[in-house]
């Protein structure tokens, strides 16, 4: 996308969501006039936060209602956007999916066609940027042990992924894939994808149902208070991967995928550590790392099989984020500050 921020039009769907928020802010501060959707059945809580940042830049944002699942729901908010961020869709945890295919595939796959159907209908959008995930890379840790040098980069895609495992991963490739087989298929509109990991840091929406911040909800109401598991994540700061978002569309030269997360991953005991630094007194918050067998003998009792277990548990990898801060220029916030940030908001939302 070229020219000035000033005066552009763009439009972020699903704009009360936790990475949505934060670009929205983002895309305001840099002079963007801002068009962006909720669901028609969004609550008051969640749409305040944006009337605040409009009415911090009065005049620059626009809220409209789409449903992923209606088509043409997006057409009028699209009306005179140059980029189009599609950033709505469901993370939910494994345990909080009831139905795979109801749950988080229909709302991935036709919410992108549906977006991708309103752009060919719009001739003024230049770019769309997705926003994908690393799960769309991978499907289980294990499966990066096959790629090269043990290191996960874009250049994979997940094939291991189905509805009936690991149906959020399998969402996502497919709606990531369907979109690219549209941007191939047509020469006016360029796309280029976000994959993040898992996305932490303060949140600007009450009540997201946003996966990564239940999991970390987990830790902090105490819930590893015993023994912190041998589970890693790839990491990225929500603040981080709203700026990969606005440097993807800005960047004429940004193509293909971006990983957006650190190079080294982040465990469970990691985290309490860092956080345990600066609340030492919290005894919530796990001091001690859970040796394996305790988990592989009580996690199918929380939700987690023992081909889960399998391969995830005690693996890491390491990260190949080269293209996000060479191509998009990214600096990578510390997770300690990301951690903190992320605990100082859980604590005022609950105050």
């Amino acid at each position: 996308m070229s020219g000035s921020p000033a005066g552009r039009t763009v439009l972020v769907t699903g704009g009360s969501g936790f990475v949505a928020a934060h670009l929205v802010q983002q895309l305001l501060e840099r002079g963007y006039h801002v068009h962006t959707t909720v669901r028609a059945t969004a609550d008051a809580a969640k749409r305040r936060p944006l009337r605040a940042l409009g009415d911090a830049h009065p005049g620059r944002l626009d809220l409209f209602e789409a449903d992923l699942l209606t088509e043409g729901s997006f057409d009028e908010a699209m009306k005179g956007c140059a980029v189009v961020f599609h950033v709505a869709s469901p993370f939910l945890m494994p345990e909080k999916i009831k139905d795979g295919r109801r749950d988080v595939v229909e709302p991935a796959l036709t919410g992108t066609r549906n977006v991708v159907a309103s752009i060919e209908r719009t001739e003024t959008v230049e770019r769309l940027v997705l926003t994908s995930t690393v799960g769309a890379i991978f499907g289980d840790y294990a499966d990066v042990r096959e790629m090269d040098d043990r290191t996960l980069s874009e250049k994979y895609f997940n094939t291991t992924s189905t509805v009936e495992n690991n149906p959020y991963h399998y969402a996502k490739t497919v709606a990531e894939r369907a979109a690219w087989e549209a941007e191939a298929a047509q020469s006016r509109w360029r796309m280029v994808s976000v994959n993040p990991g898992l996305i932490l840091g303060p949140s600007l929406t009450p009540g997201s149902d946003s996966g990564s911040l239940f999991l970390l909800d987990e830790l902090f109401k105490g819930y590893f208070f015993y023994g912190a598991p041998d589970f890693s994540f790839t990491t990225a700061d929500v603040r981080d991967v709203a700026a990969a978002h606005i440097a993807a569309a800005e960047r004429p030269e940004a193509h293909g995928r971006y990983i957006v997360a650190a190079q080294e991953m982040t465990s469970f005991h990691q985290m309490s550590r860092a956080l345990l630094k600066h609340h030492p007194g919290n005894r919530r918050l796990p001091r001690t790392a859970l040796p394996h067998w305790p988990v592989r003998i009580l996690g199918p009792a929380f939700g987690l099989s023992q081909e889960y277990i399998r391969n995830h548990l005690g693996i890491r990898f390491r990260v190949d984020n080269r293209r996000s801060t060479e191509e998009l220029g990214l600096t990578y916030r510390p997770i300690e500050e990301t951690l903190v940030d992320h605990h100082r908001a859980w604590r005022e939302q609950r105050s």
